[in-house]
């Protein structure tokens, strides 16, 4: 098994400017990590992501780890033209990052596209057409591109399922997120027995969950789609099955990076470095 981190993971370093994003790199390395995910770039001022994103590729370099991946948001039901263009624009970043993969989103948001009702049904054909676009823009850059189960309104094992099927190219696939299930009330380890035949990537992510029966908690919650209640977790605290989920995607074949993504409460070093540690106890149990 191969372990990464995604600079997400560090967002309580970055913000408060304890760390620089530059930083993370080397930090991954140190903590034991095979790889480092970046999720998002964030140029100097002055400076163009293109610039910038050369400069992450020749620290990776140095340090010795490669970036294994690169997220993005994306919205590919309000102004689809430009979203594409801009997407395409993102695969670039990813080409001179020297990641191998980019993840984009395909909405901003479930409550957004229930308001306008538009539903999935009606919205899958764009979001197929998008993601081909895209996908056909980033194999000329030897980028493959995926879909991750996040952001309420494609978040469903089954959702994500009929957009990897409708788009039906061996450059597309799943980043499976083992954890935002629970954002759409579904059991994580079913969804993963769906998805793991097309994981291109893992996040090992983990929550506290609460039922919506119950008075909300005072801090660090948010709301599934079904109002239950759940706060980020250090991987393997929470209330996510992860020994079953990775033993599901061992199952399936995947070779791929299982990456730690941290946003719990607690201080991200202690939080990262204590998932790691839970992983590498389920490649022993999994694999001795």
């Amino acid at each position: 098994m191969k372990f990464s981190v995604t600079s997400y993971s560090f967002a309580g370093l970055t913000g408060s400017g304890k760390k620089q994003e530059l930083e993370l790199i080397a930090l991954a390395k140190e903590m034991g990590f095979d790889g480092i995910e970046f999720a998002e770039i964030h140029p100097p001022a002055g400076e163009n992501k293109l610039s910038y994103a050369n400069r992450l590729r020749q620290e990776a370099a140095r340090v010795g780890i490669p970036i294994v991946a690169y997220c993005v948001g994306a919205d590919l039901l309000n102004d689809f033209d430009r979203e594409i263009s801009r997407l395409k624009t993102e695969a670039d970043v990813a080409c001179a990052l020297g990641a191998p993969l980019m993840r984009h989103d395909a909405s901003g948001g479930y409550r957004r596209e229930i308001r306008r009702q538009r539903g999935f049904n009606e919205a899958l054909p764009t979001l197929i057409d998008g993601y081909n676009a895209v996908t056909d823009y980033a194999r000329t850059k030897g980028v493959r591109t995926c879909i991750e189960n996040h952001g309420f309104f494609a978040q469903d094992s089954a959702r994500v399922m009929a957009i990897v099927g409708g788009v039906a190219d061996e450059n597309f696939g799943a980043l499976v997120d083992i954890g935002n299930f629970l954002c759409a009330d579904e059991d994580p380890a079913r969804a993963v027995g769906l998805l793991a035949p097309y994981a291109f990537h893992v996040h090992c992510k983990d929550f506290h969950v609460k039922p919506g029966t119950v008075l909300a908690p005072d801090r660090g919650f948010f709301t599934s789609r079904g109002g239950n209640y759940l706060r980020g977790a250090i991987v393997g605290h929470g209330d996510v099955p992860v020994l079953q989920c990775v033993r599901l995607l061992e199952n399936a074949g995947y070779e791929g990076y299982y990456t730690v993504e941290f946003e719990g409460m607690e201080d991200p070093i202690v939080g990262v470095e204590a998932g790691l540690r839970y992983l590498k106890q389920v490649e022993r149990v999994l694999h001795g």
